[in-house]
């Protein structure tokens, strides 16, 4: 079973349905740990209720993303995880080869549209909504050097309805996500190595 480690900026809601999916047999994983790329990460307190270790990151603490990058593997290496999974994750991350192809990504849009610098949370929401767009969803893609760019393993989509808000679609896309992560990330552990 391939060990994983979880990294959050945020509130953590991706990493704890991915914990849970994995202590239910959903996901053929074993979380070792979660790493939080700032103190105020709401998600640390709920990961360490559920008995998962966490550490903290934080990037002002490094003078280059590759420094950066490099702390955060090292702390995910030394818990001998396998796998990363981003969950939330907001800082830039540079990927060495000898993590290729092990990070996941979940992104609130359907890439390749709506990704990239600048495109995370709300502003997807916001920009699907201004466009005009009939429907969204969320992606679930390995991480490469570019944003939102890495080989697609999954998506799921859902209806724009009339009179959304960001928030009102904001609120489906996230209930695709809590579904299409956990079922792409089983599929991808279940994989060949």
């Amino acid at each position: 079973m391939k060990r994983l480690a979880f990294f959050i900026s945020g509130t953590g809601g991706n990493a704890l349905n991915l914990l849970r999916a994995c202590r239910e047999g959903r996901v053929p994983g074993l979380p070792v740990l979660g790493i939080a790329s700032s103190a105020k990460a709401g998600g640390i307190p709920r990961l360490e209720a559920e008995g998962l270790s966490t550490v903290v990151v934080a990037r002002k603490d490094f003078e280059s993303d590759e420094a950066f990058s490099e702390a955060c593997y090292r702390a995910a290496e030394k818990a001998g995880a396998e796998v990363i999974c981003l969950c939330g994750w907001l800082k830039r991350l540079t990927v060495p080869i000898r993590w290729e192809g092990r990070i996941l990504n979940i992104h609130p849009g359907l890439l390749p549209q709506y990704g990239g610098p600048g495109m995370y949370g709300m502003h997807v929401h916001r920009a699907v909504l201004a466009a005009g767009e009939t429907q969204s969803g969320a992606t679930v893609h390995l991480v490469d050097a570019e944003y939102d760019h890495g080989r697609i393993l999954g998506q799921t989509r859902v209806p724009v309805l009339a009179g959304d808000t960001p928030e009102a679609l904001q609120q489906r896309v996230y209930a695709a996500e809590m579904e299409v992560y956990p079922r792409v990330l089983a599929a991808y552990l279940a994989e060949p190595a």
